[in-house]
C-alpha cells in the first residue's frame, strides 16, 4: 500500500521549509511536501544533479543541437490555454492511463498557480514560429531549482524534450550559481525513469543522506527491504530549518 508523509506548506515560513524539506527527499506539490513512506517498499529515491560535477554525454551534446532552435522564457506561475492545450496533448500521448489523465482546466491551473513559494513557469518556444513545444513547473531553492513537473509535444520524440528540459535546467542553475537540480525521484528498473541515471553528477537520497550513483543495479536490492523503520522514527530524523531535528532530546 502506497504511503506518504506529508505537511502542509503555507505561511510566512513555507519557502525556508521547501528549501529544508527538500534536501531531505521531500517534493512539493501545490501547498504539500511529501515523501513516500510505504511500510515494506523503498523504491522511490529522490534525485538531484550536482551543477559542479554535470559533464554532458555525446547523446546529450546531440540532444542541444538538435534542439538549438528552441528558446526559453520563464514566467510567473500563471497557467494559459496554450499551456492547457499542450498538457492534454502530452497526456494523451505520454500517460493517457495516468492519475492525472482527467485533470480539467481548473485543476490544471491549481498545480501551476498555487504555490506559496517561489516559482516559475519556465516554456520553452520555437524561435521561427513562436509554437510553444514545452513547459516546466520550476521552484527555486536555495541550493538549486526542482523540477516539480514538465511536460512537452509528444510529436516531438527525436528531440528527447525531456532530456533537453534537464539540460536547460541544469544551466539555469550553473547561470543563478546555484549547486544542484533536484528531479524527483528515481525507481531503480524503471524503465521509465531510467534516463534520469544517465546524467552524470547524478545523487540520490538513500539512508537520510545524498551520496553519488552507484551502479543503478545496485539499488534494486534496496528496493523492497524486509521492512522500513516505523513513521515515528522517519519523523524523528527529520531536520527542520531551525537547524532541530523533530525528536527532542
Amino acid at each position: 500500500m502506497e504511503r506518504k508523509l506529508f505537511t502542509a506548506l503555507q505561511g510566512d515560513g513555507a519557502q525556508r521549509l521547501n528549501d529544508g524539506l527538500s534536501k531531505q527527499g521531500f517534493r512539493r506539490s501545490q501547498n504539500v511536501l511529501y515523501r513516500p513512506s510505504c511500510a515494506d517498499c523503498a523504491a522511490c529515491l529522490s534525485a538531484r544533479i550536482s551543477v559542479a560535477d554535470f559533464v554532458p554525454s555525446k547523446s546529450q551534446k546531440r540532444t542541444l543541437r538538435r534542439n538549438a532552435g528552441i528558446e526559453r522564457r520563464a514566467t510567473s506561475p500563471w497557467a494559459t490555454e496554450d499551456q492547457y492545450a499542450l498538457f492534454r496533448r502530452y497526456l494523451e500521448g505520454r500517460h493517457a492511463s495516468g492519475g492525472m489523465a482527467d485533470m480539467d482546466t481548473f485543476e490544471f491551473a491549481s498545480m501551476v498557480e498555487e504555490t506559496p513559494i517561489r516559482t516559475r513557469v519556465v516554456e520553452y518556444v520555437e524561435r521561427e514560429t513562436g509554437a510553444l513545444v514545452a513547459v516546466c513547473l520550476t521552484d527555486v531553492l536555495d541550493d538549486g531549482v526542482s523540477m516539480v513537473y514538465s511536460f512537452f509535444e509528444p510529436e516531438r520524440t527525436r528531440a528527447s524534450m525531456g532530456t533537453y528540459i534537464i539540460l536547460d535546467h541544469i544551466k539555469i542553475a550553473r547561470e543563478a550559481e546555484l549547486p544542484h537540480v533536484y528531479l524527483g525521484y528515481w525507481v531503480p528498473g524503471s524503465a521509465k525513469m531510467g534516463y534520469k541515471a544517465g546524467f552524470s553528477g547524478l545523487e540520490i537520497y538513500v539512508g537520510g543522506k545524498w551520496e553519488a550513483m552507484r551502479d543503478p543495479s545496485d539499488y534494486v536490492a534496496q528496493a523492497f527491504p524486509q521492512e522500513n523503520d516505523p513513521i515515528s522514527e522517519q519523523v524523528a530524523g527529520i531536520t527542520l530549518p531551525d537547524g532541530e531535528p523533530l525528536r527532542r532530546k
